[in-house]
């Protein structure tokens, strides 16, 4: 069987300002494939995610993400990156002045889309994937920790992206609602054909909601082996 790679980083070098963070990594994620990010507090784990979406430049080695080469990403070229990338971040950033179908119609028009009709469209099919299609009418405010997090999911997939990059999605949310985040991001992987990557310091959930698990750890990363046969 052929994989369809979308995410590779060869002998890369990622560096904080000055400083080396994570040295001679090595990691190829593939279309449809769900997998973990682990590893302590200031291992190097958000830099990685921001090395993927473009808000720190790659310097050394070789890197590719949703066809974008990262050692030749102009900044002018990021806006585009990110449209072919979901992200998802612990806090909602949510706008809390206009209900969840404003929301996603907001960031339609940021990012190009001018078709009415279409954009209607795309946003009720976004929201049947999260399970929020009847609370389209409902400000921030009106919806659940979890509630909330389901919309972010619903924006990250308005532009039908190759890649979810998600850090520390359920950091803010009770264990029940983690997992219904968690399986939901697993099924977007399988359904939808989106790569899905996950930083997280829940243990339990890789106990739960097996998968491979990427390990971040003393300036290296690697397919942590106790969890190579599970997923």
């Amino acid at each position: 069987m052929s994989y369809e790679t979308v995410i590779s980083l060869e002998h890369a070098d990622i560096f904080q300002e000055k400083n080396l963070v994570l040295h001679q990594v090595d990691f190829k994620l593939n279309k449809g494939e769900f997998a973990y990010i682990i590893g302590k507090t200031g291992s190097g784990k958000s830099s990685l995610l921001k090395t993927l979406y473009g808000e720190l430049k790659l310097e050394l080695g070789k890197g590719e993400i949703a066809g974008f080469d990262l050692i030749k990403l102009k900044r002018r070229q990021i806006p585009k990156l990110r449209r072919r990338l979901g992200i998802i971040f612990q806090d909602f950033q949510l706008l809390t002045d206009r209900n969840a179908k404003d929301n996603l119609l907001f960031v339609l028009k940021a990012t190009g889309w001018t078709n009415k009709m279409e954009m209607f469209k795309r946003v009720g099919e976004v929201l049947k994937i999260v399970g929020l299609e009847t609370k389209d009418y409902k400000m921030p405010h009106q919806l659940s920790g979890g509630e909330q997090q389901r919309l972010v999911i619903a924006r990250a997939l308005l532009n039908k992206p190759e890649i979810i990059l998600a850090d520390e999605p359920t950091g803010n949310l009770d264990p029940e609602i983690s997992n219904d985040i968690v399986s939901l991001l697993q099924l977007i992987a399988k359904e939808e054909g989106t790569a899905v990557l996950m930083a997280t310091h829940e243990m339990r959930l890789l106990e739960e909601f097996p998968a491979r698990v990427i390990k971040v750890e003393q300036n290296k990363v690697y397919d942590d082996p106790k969890y190579t046969n599970i997923a």
